[in-house]
């Protein structure tokens, strides 16, 4: 029988598990999967909770209760891997054994990592909605906030869904303009990158979207300091932007089990992985799936679901001792909650840059364009997420390969990415 050790049970976790459980039998494989706490976190829903709009146990549940039953669930913090032995510590003192690792850890949050950023201010000033108390605690400073600079700053990329800093401007703009305050607030988005985003095409898009808006985009600003007492953002070349609120999206590195792990990561918890087959550059029997590869995409939940079936495969296939399958492109699509009941959905991968167009069809969601049926497909893919992506179910008309079918034109050639 096949051990399969996943660690990790969040979003990649999740559905590669159910997926591993649908392919092979119990009698086939025992698959185990590790994670050090039991409370999975819809993570597009923190976007809204800071607007009112959902509430933190809305998207919260049991991360055991999301696995299939004939798959072990250990609530265990990981001390490290042993590659060469084959062999996962947990911090209990328990080894597991393995015959195949998937590495679904994903990008932690790493505040300590900006001199002031958790110092005076922090939680009254100076706010992040990527955890869900932090979110929930940011809802609170809004709905008293009366007037002044409001400014959301990524410290440094990579990090977890790349649009969500963008959608929370646009949100902002919204909710202002409801309170009746909007004339009274200035919103400023701050970002180390020399665009308004990594892809050049969405990027000129997205920059006009919030030069409409009044939003001030503030590009190369790296974030060297926050002084949340004195209401400044400090670059490293000693740039300084004042705030009276300021939104922050810290520094992200990967899980500190894999950095503690001899030839798995790098120091950053970031692991090297084959960007087609997602196995891993540490070992032939690991893979990788979501935030905790060292990929040239996105950080985003729909990288995850689109390498599921890919990486699934490649676990059969390595198994069966087969070539493995080397059809993962890169697919990314985010939508792009733009406020007022609308948003936009953008569709890429490693060679394609978002279009215009349609997805995934010529009669499917508009491309690049604002739209509510947009706005309606994010709010309805909360149930998807729960009720299909993961469990491992197959979306239909929805594949990990980037569809051109729809799209007003295809560039096949790479295109240059932005800095990050």
């Amino acid at each position: 029988m096949h051990r399969i050790v996943i660690l990790g049970v969040g979003t990649g976790g999740t559905l590669t598990a159910n997926r591993l459980r649908k392919t092979f039998s119990t009698s086939e494989a025992s698959i185990i999967c590790v994670d050090q706490d039991d409370r999975h976190v819809y993570q597009p829903g923190l976007l809204f909770v800071p607007f009112g709009l959902t509430h933190p146990e809305d998207i919260v549940r049991p991360r055991g209760r999301q696995v299939h039953r004939d798959i072990e669930y250990r609530t265990a913090a990981v001390n490290s891997v042993n590659v060469e032995e084959r062999v996962v510590h947990l911090m209990d003192g328990v080894d597991l054994a393995y015959d195949v690792l998937i590495v679904a850890t994903g990008a932690v949050l790493a505040p300590e990592e900006t001199e002031g950023l958790t110092g005076p201010g922090w939680m009254e000033k100076v706010f992040t909605f990527y955890t869900p108390e932090g979110a929930a605690a940011l809802e609170g400073a809004l709905s008293t906030f009366d007037g002044g600079r409001v400014v959301v700053n990524i410290v440094e990329m990579p990090i977890k869904c790349p649009v969500a800093p963008l959608e929370f401007c646009f949100l902002a703009d919204w909710y202002f303009h409801e309170r009746g305050i909007r004339d009274r607030v200035e919103l400023s988005f701050v970002t180390p990158l020399d665009a308004a985003f990594t892809k050049p095409v969405a990027a000129r898009h997205l920059a006009g979207m919030l030069e409409e808006r009044n939003i001030e985009l503030v590009t190369e600003f790296n974030t060297g300091e926050v002084d949340g007492a004195g209401g400044r953002l400090i670059s490293f070349d000693e740039r300084e932007v004042p705030f009276d609120l300021c939104v922050i999206i810290p520094a992200h590195n990967g899980a500190p089990c894999v950095a503690r792990s001899p030839g798995l990561g790098d120091v950053l918890g970031f692991i090297a992985t084959n960007e087609h087959t997602l196995q891993s550059l540490a070992s032939p029997n690991v893979f990788v799936i979501g935030d905790a590869a060292s990929l040239p995409v996105s950080k985003a939940g729909s990288v995850t679901h689109f390498e599921g079936e890919v990486l699934v495969e490649n676990v059969k296939r390595f198994l069966c001792d087969q070539p493995l399958d080397a059809s993962y492109d890169g697919h990314a699509n985010c939508f792009i909650e733009t406020g007022f009941s609308k948003a936009m959905l953008i569709d890429f991968n490693y060679e394609v840059e978002p279009e215009t167009g349609h997805y995934p069809a010529g009669l499917g969601l508009p491309l690049l364009k604002e739209s509510r049926l947009n706005h309606l497909g994010k709010l309805m893919f909360q149930w998807f997420y729960w009720h299909a992506l993961l469990p491992g179910r197959d979306i239909p008309g929805v594949r990990s390969t980037m569809p051109l079918a729809g799209k007003h034109q295809s560039t096949k050639s790479k295109k240059e990415e932005l800095p990050s």
